[in-house]
């Protein structure tokens, strides 16, 4: 293996396969990891110069842990670990679900920062080594919407400058990449996102493609190690009472 490898959670589908399809044409070997969409990740895989997919269920931490270790024994050049996969599960700020919190928070926090870890202990790279946590533009515009989603990304975001300062060493940078409304999420119809997804000040919808360039960008460490890039049409500069999801509905249906 001669190429620089990059893992993403959750890239069978969505933005991570974007991700996934975007280093894989500029030259990377490309880790495709997937918890239930083995096929989709098989085919992913099927079309890309240099890829393997590799299965996880996130929900264990010391499973994500061992994968992680085992990649890092034979990968020579494992530049990159993209951790994408997170669950989003809708409750509010009136009553804490624990079911939905504890999984948000061992998905979506818990189980990224412990493979960034393992990945910095373990893994080896020529030029190097990146970490890409993809958090949300909910870090800079909260509401009350999707309550232990957005806890959890909160939580991972907390770590970045930690890792920074305290777990990377001097040639290794760790990033956050922060999407705003780009696809459709939840029980989103594809026709809703035409109105939910231009709700920033700039009325345009943000692409996946923007995403997977960005991540490209932040894989060669040009930025300042502890940055968050926000890609999401300056969403995040608004205050945002509900999520676009429902301040959608709610205009449609005045």
């Amino acid at each position: 293996m001669t190429l620089p490898s990059v893992l993403i959670t959750g890239a069978a589908k969505r933005i991570g396969a974007e991700m996934a399809r975007n280093f894989g044409r500029n030259g990377w070997h490309v880790v495709i990891h997937y918890g239930s969409s083995a096929a989709e990740a098989q085919a992913l895989a099927a079309t890309l110069p240099s890829a393997e997919s590799i299965y996880c269920d996130l929900g264990d931490s010391a499973a994500a842990v061992a994968m992680v270790e085992a990649l890092a024994q034979r990968l020579d050049d494992w530049c990159v670990l993209i951790n994408s996969a997170s669950v989003f599960v809708p409750d509010d700020a009136t009553r804490l679900d624990l079911a939905t919190n504890r999984k948000a928070m061992q998905i979506n926090a818990q189980t990224p920062v412990m493979m960034a870890q393992a990945f910095l202990r373990r893994a080896r790279a020529k030029g190097g080594r990146r970490i890409i946590h993809i958090t949300d533009q909910k870090l800079e515009n909260p509401n009350p919407d999707f309550f232990s989603y957005t806890m959890s990304k909160h939580a991972l975001a907390a770590t970045i400058p930690m890792l920074a300062m305290g777990a990377a060493g001097r040639n290794d940078r760790i990033y956050g990449l922060a999407p705003g409304a780009i696809l459709a999420s939840h029980d989103q119809a594809e026709h809703e996102t035409e109105v939910s997804h231009r709700l920033n000040p700039l009325g345009r919808k943000t692409g996946a493609a923007e995403m997977a360039d960005a991540a490209l960008f932040l894989a060669h460490g040009w930025l300042a190690s502890g940055e968050t890039l926000f890609i999401d049409s300056g969403q995040h500069l608004l205050a945002q009472p509900r999520d676009v999801i429902y301040l959608a509905r709610q205009d449609g249906a005045q």
